[in-house]
């Protein structure tokens, strides 16, 4: 059995915050108070509260050290003061690092009562740190099998909670073997899991050890805490895994922090200000992150005090060479990029994978190194801290909504930094966005759908697409521009994803993700058929509302290119609920949008017809005869409306807007073959009748036929000079043989 140390140390007053109260039997004598006496009376007196706690906690561990036989809670008085003691300094402030080996000794021997044991492991929160002595000489008892099962079960769950309190891991890791073999216990194998989870790196992975757990398998079938365990086996030596195992990250473990989250959560809070991690040591260096809930403390790394010995040795070190040594690189010690660059192999992630998220110099780790165990390990901890803490899933947490917002503002930033989406996102928003009320966090959990991965769209539609479609049709006008804008940059980043991957099919991202590029072209189409669905419906309901029209057509913006800017062999018209409200929209930014995006297609069009007449091979992907088809109906439309002044008699298409003259005949309307030309436009009316304020200054009859022959051609370039550069490209490239006929004819 190891040697316990000895209670009996030095004094190190508990730190505390100092009272405000004034002195008040100073002002009752003298009427007044001197500041200068006021404090140090306060002093005084804090000083002498901290002797006294520190004094009953000195004695209560004395106790607990010396304590031989079980001694029973209810007859024993002395029992109970000094186990209220030990509770109480531990919940307000933290216990002391001296404290854990007593204290861990008393609970695992068996001396006492399970119920002493429980309320005493319920107390172990740490102040600073956790000796590592302290956790070998708990194993030690574990294995003698002294304490009950339950109270086992307990002090695992608490070393889980608290592992990256350890000051040093070195004999930890050590115990690997020891932690292995509890694997046997089926009630404590779900947390030796977990324990072996954050315990084990590469040398750990031998043959009997997959052996065994695979032995566990087939007896207690597919446990998620065994194939989070073999998923990291795998990663480290796939030679070893020959099993497939499920490619979606699960929740795997439970929560083991409940008994301990809100004790931590308070000391933290009272020692802030004389917190162990030091201020460089922050991940986030210009504003530190809120402590008051765990995924904040997480987004920082733990320093132990033996690292921050480390760190002062470091720094009268002069740079050597890294690579001469096998030793690991703790990350709380990484502080520059050149440093980065001399460590990168030999760097050592914390367990609690939160603090890479906020760490410049680990998501540079992440994106040069593709190491699937930091993926997996991360994936897992952000599965489990979203899932946990969701301010509209769990009732208690919306006291905690812009802290929450704070976290995945943070997520999100992450995945941009790195330029993909994380799996455990996509997974919390599948289970999260049915229970969404389109209001808690909007903006956050807008912007984590534009990077949900490619996967199958089919997926996607009923846990995705479906909830976004309700919240849409019933939400307001803004809600719906939100959400076909984060359509239009997750439409953005999969096609940003394609074109780096599309010379580099052998890159491991690109394989583990199983996606072709028919499923690619797949998805995508889909995504946009879905996009013109909601877009036509939302149209109808909000009555061809501009504001909601543009960002519809900044969306078609993207799709319109797809073939030439990004590579992808499929082009999507958009539908006639979308392109017809934008050819008789009144707002001149909407035509000359759409003028812009069918002048887009057309040199897309083009491009894709001449590709496919050089190429003599059989091509995988043709655009279909509809998509010709569909253009050229648009253009006959659009060439109607703006230019011949016929589109009420020409155009072609099922839901255009071909009318008989008898009907546009009882409209009264005058001269409405020409309503919708570039002169007589809704959208353009107002140009109109500024260039004849120029032409004609003292006609204030507005007579638009006056602009024909020359005047035609000097409108057209009195609207290239407002801007209109959507209208000029598809006038140029669309009515480029009409318009030079009509200029020399107009000339003769």
């Amino acid at each position: 059995m190891p040697q316990r140390r000895s209670s009996k140390h030095s004094k190190k007053p508990l730190q505390v915050h100092n009272s405000n109260q004034a002195d008040l039997s100073a002002w009752r004598k003298r009427g007044t108070v001197n500041p200068e006496k006021s404090v140090q009376n306060r002093r005084s007196l804090s000083d002498q509260k901290n002797d006294s706690k520190q004094d009953s906690l000195e004695e209560a561990l004395s106790y607990f050290e010396k304590v031989q036989n079980r001694v029973s809670l209810k007859k024993s008085e002395v029992l109970q003061k000094h186990l209220s003691t030990v509770e109480s300094i531990a919940l307000q402030r933290g216990l002391p690092p001296e404290g854990f080996d007593v204290l861990l000794d008393v609970v695992l021997s068996g001396k006492l009562a399970d119920t002493v044991n429980t309320r005493i492991l319920k107390s172990l929160v740490p102040a600073s740190v956790i000796p590592e002595s302290s956790v070998v000489s708990s194993v030690s008892w574990l294995c003698v099998s002294k304490c009950s099962s339950n109270i086992q079960l307990l002090f695992l769950r608490w070393l889980i909670t608290m592992f990256d309190f350890i000051d040093r891991k070195e004999q930890v890791h050590a115990l690997y073997g020891i932690f292995f073999s509890f694997l046997n216990d089926e009630k404590l194998c779900p947390y030796i899991c977990h324990l072996l989870y954050l315990l084990t790196r590469k040398e750990n992975v031998k043959p009997f050890r997959v052996r065994r757990l695979l032995d566990l398998q087939s007896k207690m079938g597919m446990q998620p805490y065994l194939q989070a365990l073999l998923s990291l086996y795998k990663l480290y030596c796939p030679e070893l895994v020959s099993i497939a195992l499920p490619r979606k990250v699960k929740t795997y473990f439970k929560n083991s922090d409940g008994l301990w989250k809100a004790a931590i959560n308070a000391v933290r809070q009272r020692n802030q200000a004389n917190s162990p991690v030091s201020r460089p040591l922050f991940l986030d260096t210009a504003q530190p992150q809120s402590r008051k809930r765990k995924w904040n403390a997480q987004l920082i790394i733990p320093a132990s005090s033996a690292n921050m010995q480390n760190l002062v040795v470091d720094s009268k070190k002069n740079c050597v060479d890294s690579y001469s040594t096998n030793e690991s690189f703790p990350v709380e010690r990484l502080q520059t990029f050149p440093q980065l660059l001399r460590n990168i192999h030999r760097l050592e992630f914390p367990s609690q994978m939160g603090s890479v998220l906020a760490n410049p110099l680990l998501l540079h780790y992440m994106n040069c190194i593709k190491d699937e165990s930091v993926y997996l390990r991360l994936y897992y901890w952000m599965g489990q801290t979203l899932q946990e803490e969701c301010t509209w899933c769990v009732v208690d947490n919306n006291q905690y909504e812009e802290e929450f917002k704070g976290f995945l503002e943070t997520v999100y930033k992450a995945e941009c930094f790195l330029q993909e989406g994380f799996s455990s996102c996509e997974e919390f928003l599948y289970r999260s966005l049915p229970l969404w009320d389109g209001v808690s966090c909007r903006s956050q959990v807008l912007r984590l759908v534009s990077w949900i991965p490619l996967s199958t769209f089919s997926e996607m539609k009923s846990q995705l697409c479906d909830p976004l479609a309700q919240l849409f049709f019933t939400s307001s006008l803004y809600f719906k521009c939100s959400i076909i804008e984060s359509l239009k940059e997750l439409l953005q980043n999969w096609l940003n994803w394609h074109m780096v991957h599309l010379d580099s099919e052998s890159d491991s991202q690109f394989c583990s993700l199983d996606t072709t590029l028919s499923g690619l072209v797949n998805g995508v189409a889909e995504l946009v058929q879905f996009v013109g669905q909601i877009s036509t419906a939302a149209l109808q309901l909000e009555k061809n509302h501009t504001f909601l029209l543009y960002f519809i057509l900044d969306f078609y913006e993207t799709v319109c290119d797809m073939y030439l800017k990004y590579k992808l062999p499929l082009l999507i018209m958009p539908p006639a609920g979308v392109f017809y409200a934008a050819l008789l929209s009144m707002d001149s930014v909407n035509l000359n949008q759409l003028c812009y995006i069918m002048y887009r297609y057309r040199t897309n069009l083009i491009a894709a017809k001449e590709s496919e007449q050089n190429k003599k091979k059989l091509q995988q992907f043709k655009f279909s005869s509809q998509t010709y088809q569909e253009y050229n109906q648009y253009i006959i439309a659009m060439v109607g409306c703006l230019w011949t002044s016929t589109a009420f008699q020409k155009d072609n298409h099922p839901q255009g807007i071909r009318l008989d003259d008898e009907l546009l005949e009882k409209t009264g309307v005058q001269e409405y073959r020409n309503s919708f030309n570039i002169v007589y436009h809704p959208a353009l009316m107002c140009y109109a009748v500024d260039f004849l304020q120029q032409a004609w200054p003292d006609d204030t009859t507005f007579n638009f036929s006056l602009i024909k022959g020359k005047k035609w051609n000097w409108y057209l370039k009195y609207l290239y000079a407002r801007g209109l550069e959507g209208l000029k490209l598809f006038i140029e490239s669309s009515i480029n043989r009409v318009s030079k006929a009509s200029q020399s004819k107009a000339e003769n």
